[in-house]
């Protein structure tokens, strides 16, 4: 589960990660009123504003804007919120903006020179450790230091049986060329961001800027979190974090129903049961010359009624021209999900106006066979992968 930047900052400070402050506002009158407030509490006279959306590069895209005045936050404001903010990261449409965050100035001067740092905890799956990743190039995209610079992206992985190490801690802070009192914030930096991470059952952290103020403080300028959706039963006031206007509305509707649903680009759709089976299947769509439109995984009960929901689903989307139903009947049997298609068919009638290719393998897949072959229903019966594979090319050539 993605978070909004204020809510991940909101989950870095309770463990204590430095934070530059902010408050969060859905309308220009609001952000002036807020934007008080915040200098009430921090003194800042100037504010960041910052478009809330599921996206990096908002700067790029004139979601991030700098205002010296209360006048210029309610100027911002407006051109901000309401907005379709389109970044590297978003579609060509954009994403409503609906809330900004109003964000204390921390670039105030000092007796030494603001740094900024790139730092990230994720999981490596290579050796199945956490690691921090981290770079002195801190404020551009890590696509670019990866490629242009790769000499400077460091990385520390973390044994999970003992956790992370002081000298680790000191190493990134060595590595990083800093010295005094901001080596030792950093230190306890990477330590309260470690624990945040660990301890909120992320799947990954992205901090970009760590800013290395000119009093040498550190502090996260921004940070993106992704929440373990498989941990989420153990912290329920992180459910309520959730904005579903920031995700694929096809997606949403689908997790209501109970599908595992992911909205792809391609004309085939895809219904299979276990994960596995539907990442084959979205293979064989492109080894036949199509691209997979969906992930759609019905589990392992595939009734008329479940099936009828993923019918609906797939063809909200108006690029698919075939469906192909790839089943292997295990658990539940194939005549059961052949007779669950047939119902589900008939029940939606005209509103299924796309080739069905159906395969079926497993018990009674001889019997699904012929449930299919005799419904007298626009659909296509296969046993062999290649058959499958075959059909799928015939109706879409």
């Amino acid at each position: 589960m993605n978070l909004h930047e204020y809510q991940g900052k909101n989950i870095l400070n309770q463990f204590g990660v430095k934070i530059q402050r902010g408050r969060v506002a859905s309308s220009a009158e609001e952000a002036v009123s807020e934007a008080k407030k915040l200098n009430t509490e921090t003194g800042t006279e100037w504010y960041v504003l910052k478009a809330q959306v599921h996206a990096g590069g908002r700067g790029k895209g004139g979601g991030v804007k700098l205002a010296k005045s209360l006048d210029e936050v309610r100027s911002i404001a407006n051109q901000i919120i309401g907005m379709q903010l389109i970044t590297p990261q978003t579609s060509a449409e954009g994403k409503t903006v609906n809330q900004i965050l109003i964000a204390e100035d921390v670039y105030y001067p000092g007796p030494n020179d603001t740094e900024e740092f790139y730092m990230s905890i994720l999981l490596n799956r290579a050796s199945g450790r956490n690691m921090i990743m981290y770079s002195t190039e801190g404020g551009m995209d890590i696509e670019t230091v990866a490629d242009q610079t790769p000499d400077l992206i460091f990385t520390e992985e973390i044994d999970p049986a003992t956790g992370l190490l002081p000298f680790q801690a000191r190493r990134v802070a060595f590595n990083l060329g800093l010295s005094g009192a901001a080596f030792k914030d950093m230190t306890k930096f990477v330590f309260a961001l470690y624990t945040a991470y660990v301890k909120s059952d992320a799947s990954l952290f992205e901090i970009n800027p760590v800013l290395k103020t000119s009093d040498d403080k550190i502090m996260a300028v921004d940070a993106k979190v992704t929440i373990d959706d498989n941990a989420l039963f153990r912290h329920k006031d992180y459910l309520e974090l959730r904005d579903i206007r920031e995700e694929n509305p096809i997606e949403v509707e689908a997790g209501y129903l109970g599908l595992n649903y992911v909205d792809l680009d391609g004309n085939v759709g895809c219904m299979v049961n276990g994960a596995g089976l539907a990442m084959a299947t979205m293979d064989l769509i492109k080894q036949a010359g199509g691209d997979p439109a969906n992930f759609l995984d019905v589990g392992g009960t595939a009734d008329a009624a479940r099936v009828e929901a993923a019918f609906r689903i797939i063809l909200k989307d108006p690029s698919v021209k075939a469906i192909l139903i790839n089943i292997f009947g295990g658990i539940v049997r194939c005549d059961r999900v052949a007779q669950g298609i047939v119902d589900a068919y008939k029940n939606m009638g005209d509103e299924i106006n796309v080739p069905i290719i159906v395969r079926l393998q497993g018990t009674n897949a001889d019997i699904a066979k012929k449930l299919i072959d005799s419904s007298g229903l626009d659909v296509q019966s296969a046993i062999e992968f290649q058959e499958a594979a075959d059909k799928v090319q015939d109706v879409l050539s």
